[in-house]
């Protein structure tokens, strides 16, 4: 009953009344009584008039009418229909009249009929949508990961739904998202030891239908190298754009990890791929048995990775929003020792009031519009960490800094964050280059974690190349390397240096590193 309610009530018009309902129902305001011969009607909403239904009844029960006569009079209200309504005032207050009950407050009860006929809901349909809403919490609720699994594959066109979808299960519910992978994702989302698995179908400009050769092909299987998933698929039936988007997405990884590698080796794999297939369907493929094996494998370009920012703006491009990472996380530290809030900690500050905020974002999005004073003024769209945020600005912060609130950019930004029920509003007063900032957040340096002492060398030659900084920005740089027993040795590098995220980030990028740490 609570869940019939809240559907019938949680529509414009009706929702002014929730307070009044919530409140009759937890016991902070009497129920009001509008009639004793009616008030049994209206014990079940709080004594407010919520479903159609109600109107009906309280018009057989207090002026007498006959359930077709109800029926009447409920869509006469319900359609404002005139001369219908001028016919069945005076029915309603004879037949009320008849039954003991005041000219006046007869009049009074058929104008709250009235108003609430307007917008009344049907009971029966706000009864089936509840059963469907419980049913859906208590999937939720006790199965989650299948739940949400089965949600995004009803969006798994729309990447603006599978953004909120993803930012609600790895966020809220603390659920792990495995990227997509062509040896364990499938061509939809599917759950996994506990996870969901992305779904390879989800990414942009990919068919699930192209996905599902590759699922199929797979088999029990998994794919050894790049040249056997060549083998195994034929990559024509694919096509070059969907493999460029598995590739951006870092479906490959586990064949290669080399993102950028695979990205350029594509059209050698398409084309060995072609060549394998074709021999199988000849004759004489067939005649030797020979199947396209001896077609030797294409040599893959050498060529160094992807930095980590232009693998997650790659990965953005696929999957449409960033999913193994964020743009902004080699900046969070010194960001945080500039006082730059997250979208999560800002969340916070405002339940306790109105407050000025400096909050970093990398821009999604930005529409223009214009005021009817003829002013230009946007609603940008960015991201940190923590989650997706949009911010209004008004022309003179427009003006001076449109260039800053391009796609794909990363800026701090001095705003006004009020919370507006649970909506948070922001009002850009400032925007500033990211770096600028950072630039400005002095490092305690860090510390470098690598698989073996080999890595040294090539993290060494790294900084080498950079070379020292010996001013206000330097800072300490240690390696931590294994030891012969398995313990960890710091080495620190001589010198001090620049530490600035995007060094951080060419560290993180650099063969042989496990982990970049602040000191």
């Amino acid at each position: 009953e609570d869940i019939v309610a809240l559907v019938a009530l949680y529509r414009p018009g009706p929702m002014e009344n929730i307070p009044t309902y919530c409140e009759v129902k937890n016991g902070l305001r009497a129920l009001e009584s509008i009639h004793p011969s009616i008030d049994h009607i209206l014990k079940e909403t709080q004594g407010i008039i919520v479903y159609q239904e109600q109107v009906m009844e309280i018009a057989q029960v207090m002026a007498g009418y006959s359930l077709g006569g109800a029926d009447l009079l409920r869509r006469a209200m319900g359609k404002k229909i005139p001369e219908e309504m001028a016919k069945e005032r005076p029915k309603f207050i004879e037949g009320a009249t008849a039954n003991g009950v005041s000219k006046e407050k007869a009049g009074e009860v058929f104008d709250l009929l009235e108003k609430f006929a307007n917008y009344g809901f049907n009971k029966s349909h706000a009864a089936a949508y509840a059963v469907v809403s419980y049913q859906t919490a208590w999937l939720k609720a006790n199965h989650p990961v299948e739940f949400m699994a089965s949600v995004m594959n009803c969006d798994i066109h729309l990447t603006d739904k599978l953004s909120e979808y993803a930012e609600e299960v790895r966020k809220r519910l603390q659920i792990r998202i495995v990227p997509p992978c062509v040896n364990r994702s499938g061509a939809t989302f599917t759950v996994r030891d506990g996870a969901i698995c992305y779904a390879l179908g989800a990414l942009k400009n990919v068919g699930v239908e192209a996905m599902k050769l590759i699922v199929t092909a797979r088999g029990n299987t998994p794919f050894a190298t790049l040249f056997d998933f060549a083998r195994r698929v034929d990559l024509k039936r694919i096509g070059k754009r969907p493999m460029e988007m598995l590739a951006r997405a870092g479906a490959f990884d586990l064949l290669d990890g080399n993102r950028a590698r695979v990205f350029e080796a594509l059209d050698a794999l398409v084309a060995y791929s072609a060549a394998v297939h074709e021999s199988r369907a000849s004759t004489q493929g067939a005649l030797f048995g020979d199947g396209g094996t001896d077609i030797p494998e294409p040599r893959l370009p050498f060529r160094s990775d992807w930095l980590p920012v232009e693998r997650l703006a790659q990965e953005q491009a696929a999957v449409g929003f960033y999913l193994s990472g964020h743009p902004l996380d080699d900046y969070m530290s010194a960001l945080k020792r500039r006082d730059v809030k997250t979208l999560a900690e800002v969340q916070r500050i405002t339940t306790n009031g109105p407050a000025v905020v400096k909050l970093a974002g990398a821009v999604a999005g930005r529409q223009e519009r214009k005021s009817a004073r003829g002013n230009r003024f946007a609603f940008a769209q960015l991201s940190d960490p923590t989650g997706g945020y949009e911010i209004t600005v008004f022309s003179d912060v427009l003006e001076a800094a449109r260039d800053l609130l391009e796609p794909g950019k990363n800026v701090v930004i001095t705003a006004e964050a009020t919370l507006e029920g649970e909506t948070l509003k922001l009002l850009a007063r400032a925007v500033a280059p990211i770096d600028a900032v950072a630039a400005d957040a002095p490092s305690a340096g860090v510390r470098i974690h690598l698989h073996a002492v080999s890595a040294a060398a090539a993290v060494a030659a790294l900084f080498a190349g950079l070379g020292r900084d010996s001013g206000r920005g330097g800072a300490p740089v240690r390696v931590c390397v294994p030891g012969p027993k398995g313990e960890e040795i710091d080495v620190e590098l001589p010198g001090l240096h620049r530490v600035s995220p995007q060094v951080k980030g060419a560290i993180k990028a650099t063969p042989g590193v496990l982990m970049v740490e602040d000191l």
